[in-house]
Parts: structure tokens; sequence; C-alpha cells
């Protein structure tokens, strides 16, 4: 009787085949090889590790500078004559092209593991190449015209560096794995020494970084000091048009501490609320007179101002994206506000809340030009409105003002030494959240200086701030920041900050024991001269099936390979 040996057939690799096919368009099994990558594979495979670092690195700007997209719009309106929200289509397009190149890191490292070789296909390796000159071309625009929106990011990792820590420790575990492979597979001793010594570098380096994080949320809770106050900046332009009645009134609604205003004043002497010097922006004045459009504002009689509209434009541009929460009877009201003078805000804010007022300088052919500063005060006093809830920030005429209402808070908008800001009579700083230290602050505070600092929008950044000390920030997003409790998060130091620490000891000690015990399961197969591709791996050992044609998979009888026995661990060996 005649035994036939049955027919061997190729076992189905979808995984594998899809693997191939989507980082190579390798479908077939015939395209697929266990040999080695070949340089310039490595090479590509570097570069794509190089792009992954730097989209992350510009998502992760990205989206914690969105405090300040409002001050991002600003800056190209400026630079391009007309509004368009710019920051939302940036930060969508980082999301997708670190996406996709995350795809491609993830797709190349499951090559590594499986030991597959890398062939990146010549698509991907345009699509790498554009977006890797995009970023490069991005970052380098904002370092050389936002250069100060690099010491946000400085800032964004006192809140976020022990939460990146702990990711940072598992990205590291994760790919533990793949680099015992390598050191395991590596023929020469050098090689597997600069494995090694890599990665315990790496992991040495994660081991110390708790003891260079600092965070002012890093205290004991008793420490923590009062919330700080909020100022509506210009109302509360997230819920109303800017500067308008209807913006201050929402601002007073959360009962905020105070409201901050510009006040430029008109061609006949009338004090009113303006940000822009032109009124392009925030009203219809291109529809009504558009001979106007690009005179400066302080140059148009109060008659004519009050005829245009300045309630439209934000529901037509949205600045803040929040305008389609509204309710339509704020829809309504915000679509008929008038622009607002300074008699009509004193009147709403009396006695309800403090006023940071800053004055916009007119023109020199202005016939106010050298008298505003008085029409402003004569306003001010005449509405009875109390003056130690004004604070003062313009820098003009400042003996004039405190000579005539010694109530005023006097406010400076630079930094200055505190003693220097004391002998100026100054009692208080408005500054921009960047430009003022921990230290300084305590600085300030130990010479009765309160400081002020705008705008601050995120509540990532309030939770700092309020860590931190600050009295007072200014916002957009006050409807919000009202709303939030305590901190977003607070470290306890001393024992939970240790333990921070151990956790990345112990994580270092089982990647460390994780390599060791690579090189002993795998080392018997070197020694042995076996083959270099990659074996499979059970919970009884190590096992290797027969060889297979064009690296696919065959049914068959199985042998188990010498090197197991070799090794002298028997079926006790298994990787971590």
């Amino acid at each position: 009787m005649v035994r036939h040996q049955p027919l061997q057939y190729y076992e189905p690799q979808l995984c594998l085949s899809c693997l191939t096919g989507i980082y190579g368009c390798r479908w077939k099994r015939y395209q697929r090889s266990h040999d080695d990558t070949t340089p310039w594979e490595r090479l590509w495979f570097l570069l794509l590790t190089l792009t992954f670092g730097l989209t992350l690195t510009w998502l992760y700007f990205w989206w914690e500078v969105h405090n300040d997209y409002d001050e991002f719009n600003w800056y190209l309106y400026n630079r391009l004559g007309y509004w368009s929200d710019w920051s939302v289509p940036i930060l969508m397009a980082t999301a997708a092209a670190f996406t996709y190149v995350a795809g491609l890191q993830v797709l190349a490292l499951c090559h590594i593991a499986v030991g597959q070789q890398m062939n990146l296909h010549w698509l991907h390796k345009i699509g790498l190449v554009a977006i890797l000159v995009a970023t490069v071309v991005a970052m380098s625009a904002v370092a050389q015209l936002w250069e100060d929106e690099w010491e946000v990011l400085l800032i964004s990792l006192q809140g976020t560096a022990p939460f990146l820590h702990v990711g940072a420790l598992a990205a590291v575990t994760a790919l533990s794995w793949i680099v015992a492979g390598q050191f395991a597979r590596a023929e020469r001793s050098s090689s597997q020494v600069a494995i090694l010594s890599t990665f315990l570098a790496v992991v040495f380096a994660l081991y110390l970084a708790p003891l260079t994080i600092s965070s002012p949320c890093i205290m004991e809770k008793k420490d923590l000091g009062p919330k700080p106050a909020l100022i509506g900046h210009r109302g509360a332009p997230m819920l109303a048009p800017e500067h308008t009645l209807m913006s201050f009134r929402k601002a007073l609604e959360q009962k905020l501490y105070g409201l901050q205003a510009d006040v430029t004043i008109s061609l006949d002497g009338v004090p009113f609320l303006m940000h822009d010097a032109t009124l392009r922006r925030t009203t219809n004045v291109e529809e009504l007179f558009p001979e106007l459009a690009r005179r400066p504002a302080s140059m148009l009689n109060w008659t004519i101002l009050q005829r245009l509209n300045a309630g439209q434009w934000f529901l037509k541009t949205d600045p803040f994206w929040t305008a389609s929460s509204l309710s339509p009877s704020d829809q309504r009201e915000a679509q008929n506000q008038s622009i607002c003078s300074l008699t009509e805000l004193l009147e709403l804010a009396k006695g309800n809340a403090t006023l940071l007022l800053n004055l916009r300088d007119p023109p020199r052919e202005h016939p106010y030009r050298g008298s505003f500063v008085n029409v402003t005060l004569e306003a001010l006093l005449r509405s009875g409105f109390p003056q130690h809830q004004v604070l003062w920030l313009p820098n003009r005429q400042r003996p004039l003002v405190r000579k005539v209402a010694p109530g005023f808070q006097q406010t400076s908008g630079s930094k200055e030494a505190a003693a220097t800001l004391r002998k100026g009579h100054i009692q208080g700083l408005n500054l921009r959240y960047t430009q003022v230290s921990r230290q300084e602050l305590r600085d300030y505070a130990s010479w009765n200086l309160s400081v002020n600092l705008y705008t601050v929008n995120a509540p990532w950044l309030f939770s700092l701030l309020w860590c931190a000390g600050v009295p007072s920030v200014t916002s957009d997003n006050s409807h919000t920041l009202s709303q939030v409790p305590v901190p977003l998060w607070i470290m306890v130091s001393g024992a939970a900050w240790s333990r921070l620490r151990l956790l990345g000891w112990g994580k270092a000690s089982c990647l460390g024991c994780s390599l060791v015990r690579s090189q002993e399961c795998l080392g018997g197969q070197l020694e042995a001269g076996g083959e270099r591709s990659w074996p499979l791996v059970s919970a009884r050992g190590w096992e290797e099936r027969e060889p297979e044609p064009h690296g696919g998979s065959i049914k068959g009888p199985r042998k188990v390979s010498s090197y197991r026995r070799s090794s002298g661990l028997g079926d006790s060996c298994i990787l971590f």
C-alpha cells in the first residue's frame, strides 16, 4: 500500500500582506523577503523617524498655542489686509500629516519586528519629503515672524511634562521588544554594544527626567492661592461682538472682576471703544462708506460712527467658532449692535466691575491730539464712576492724571524693576503671560505690586498661572474659565513626586532585564550558526518551521530547532 505525502499548501498571511502592501506596495508573497534592509532603505527609515519627530513637535506646538489663535489671526490680518481664521485649517492639516507619518512609522517598526525587509514605496517617499519640507518651512516661519510664541512651548511643558514623561516610558517599554530583537540578531559585538549603550542611555535619561521637571502645580494643596480674578477682554468677545454693549453685559453676567476696553476719540471729541486703527474688520463701513473704509477710525465724526453696524461681522466671520452656539435671540441682538461710547460703558459698569482702560493715540493731524487724555478724564469724572475701580494703563501725562484723579490705580504695561515702578507711583502691571516668571511674581508681590496677565484663554494655562499665584488675568474665554473650580491638576510634592521617579526606575529596570533575557534566549541561535531569520515564539520555547520558499508559510511537519536545546534554558525562556 502506497502512502501519499499530503500536498503542502501556503497558509494565508493577510496581516503580513497588508503590512508590506501598505508600506511598500508588496502585496504578493514572492515580493516579500527576510533579507537585510538595504542601506538606502535604512536611510529612508531614519528620514521617516526624523519627520515623525518634527511633525509630532509641530502638532504639539500648534495644539498648545490655541490660546493665542486670535492673536495669530490678527497678525495675518495686519499683513494680508483681510480677516480669515487660519489657525484651525493649519491644525487640521498638521493633524492629518502627523497621522500619515505616524502610520508609516508604525508600519516600519512592524517590519523590523517580524523580520521583513523594508522597501518604502516611492509615493510614500514623495509624501514624506513634502511633509518634511512643509514642517521645516512652517517652523522656520514661526521662528522668524512669531518668535515669542516658542516661549509658550516651554510654558506648556510645565503643565504636560509629568504626563509626557509617563508616555515616553510607555513608548520605550513598547519598543523594548524590537530593540531586544535587533540586539540579538546583530552579528558584530560592536553593533550589540552600540544598540545596548544607546538604549540604556535613553532609559537612563528618562529615569533622570523627573529631576529636571519644574512646574508651579507641583505643590502642597494647602499652598494653593486664591483663584485669579478675571477681566473680560473687550467684554465677552466669544459670546458677543467685541467692544459692544452686548459684549460687556455678557461679561457682567458672569460676575467678573473687571472689564478691559480700548478707548479711541472721534474727530469731534467723543471717546468711543475700538481696538483696530480702522473700522474695516468690526463694522460694515465698506458697505455704507467705502471711501472711508481705510481712514483711521478716530478721523470720523461720532454721528457717522453711530450709523455703522458693529455686530454683523461677528456672525459672518465667527472669529472664535462660537457664534453658532448662540441662541436665536442672542444672534438677533448681536446682529444689531452698534459702536459703544465710553459713556455707555461707564453707565453699564458703574458699581459692577473694575475697568482696565487703554487709550489709542489719535493721528498727528487729529484736532484732539494734544488733549485726548483730558477729554477722556473728563468723561470718567463726569460719569461718577468710582476712581478706585479704574486701572489706568496709558503712560501719557501720568502726573496730570494722578493730580486730577488721585484714586486711579496707575498700571504700567512695561516690565521694569519693582523699585523703579514704585518710584513712579505705579501700583500694578499689565503684562503678557510670557513676560514674567514665578520669581518675578513673588518679587512684585513683596513690593505690593499687583500683576495682571493677558490674554489667557486656555484652561491649562489658567491652571498654571493659578498655581503660580497670579492675582488676575485678562481673557476672551472668561465664561469658561469662570467655571474652573480648581486647577486641572496638582501633584503633591514629596511622596507623589518620588513615586513618579520610582516608576521611571522600575521601567528602566524592567527594560534592562528584557534585553538581558533576550540575549540569553537568542544567544544560542547565533552560536549554533542558525539562520538569522526571526524564529517563531511560543510559550513552549523557541521553535522553527521548515524552510519556506519565497518567505511563505508552509504547513507540514515541524521540528524543534537544535539551538533551543543548546541554550540550556529549556522551555522556561520567554521574552518580556
